[in-house]
């Protein structure tokens, strides 16, 4: 065999074989994947706990009916809603910006309300 120029990303093994080969074993190329899986889960847990709490005080401030509604800041304010957080924007023509989480968005206003709307 060879001497190669390329080692294991895991286990720093030399790695013989295909030129675009990365891993010198399945194992090695499984356990790499797994731990870059549970280190992505372990930084997003805590935004998706927010976003995720974000939207159950949505629905619950909108109701299962109603397809939007105007409430106050301050109920929002109260039931602990990150307003940091949110899954994206969208502006519209007139130049309002909607902020989205899920299947929800939210517009404020100048006068301290903000309208629920329920996406479709």
């Amino acid at each position: 065999m060879q001497n190669p120029k390329r080692h294991c990303r895991l286990c720093k093994k030399p790695v013989y074989g295909r030129t675009d080969k990365i891993f010198c074993t399945i194992a090695c190329k499984n356990e790499y994947h797994l731990r870059l899986r549970r280190a992505t889960a372990i930084a997003v847990r805590e935004t998706d706990k927010i976003l995720h709490r974000n939207r159950s005080i949505l629905l619950e401030s909108l109701g299962k009916k109603k397809p939007q509604k105007r409430v106050h800041r301050s109920l929002l304010d109260k039931k602990k809603f990150n307003f940091q957080y949110q899954t994206s924007y969208y502006v519209n023509s007139r130049g309002k910006m909607y902020h989205l989480v899920y299947d929800f968005a939210w517009l404020e206003f100048l006068d301290g309300t903000i309208l629920v709307i329920r996406r479709s």
